[in-house]
C-alpha cells in the first residue's frame, strides 16, 4: 500500500470496517476482462479462515465464471464524505475501504448453507437468531469466498 499512513492493520478494526459496509463487490475473471457484481454478504472468521458468504440464483453468469475460475477479488467501502476546501486541490474524499483476493466455492452442506444465510440476514438486521428450512436453504446457491489476501485503508 502506497499510503501507509492510511493503512489499517489491526484485525478488529478491519472487521469493524467490513461489518459497517452494506455491499461487497465481487470481481470475477471473464476471459480477458473483469466482471464485477455488487452483492449482499455475510462474514465470518473460523479459526484462521476469514470468509464472505453470498446467496444467489441457481444459475447465471456469476456461477459460470466461478466454475471456470474460482479466483476472485473483492471490494467494500463505507463512511463516504466529501471534505470541501477553498481550492479544488483542497477537496478530499473521506472513506474506509477493504480490498482483497480469495477463492470462491459453492457451499454444499445443509448446515453451512443455513449458517451462511443466518450470517447474511444477521448482517442486515438486528437479529442473530434466524432459522431456515431445508427447502429455503436449497432454493438458493450459497457461495463462500475464503480470504487469501486483505487490505484495509481509511481517509477520515
Amino acid at each position: 500500500m502506497r499510503r501507509k499512513d492510511r493503512e489499517i492493520t489491526d484485525r478488529q478494526k478491519m472487521e469493524e470496517v467490513i461489518l459497517s459496509c452494506d455491499c461487497c463487490r465481487l470481481g470475477l475473471v471473464d476471459g480477458n476482462s473483469a466482471y464485477i457484481v455488487p452483492l449482499n454478504f455475510g462474514y465470518s472468521i473460523t479459526g484462521d479462515r476469514a470468509s464472505f458468504y453470498f446467496h444467489c440464483a441457481k444459475e447465471g453468469k456469476k456461477l459460470d465464471l466461478i466454475k471456470s475460475n474460482p479466483n476472485v477479488g473483492f471490494e467494500l467501502d463505507t463512511n463516504h464524505a466529501v471534505h470541501e476546501g477553498e481550492k479544488a486541490c483542497d477537496y478530499a474524499f473521506r472513506f474506509r475501504s477493504i480490498i482483497g483476493k480469495g477463492v470462491a466455492m459453492l457451499v454444499e452442506t445443509m448446515e453451512e448453507k443455513k449458517e451462511a444465510l443466518r450470517l447474511v440476514m444477521s448482517h442486515y438486521s438486528d437479529r442473530d437468531n434466524w432459522t431456515f428450512s431445508d427447502t429455503e436453504a436449497n432454493s438458493v446457491t450459497i457461495l463462500r469466498v475464503d480470504v487469501m489476501e486483505i487490505a484495509c485503508k481509511e481517509h477520515l
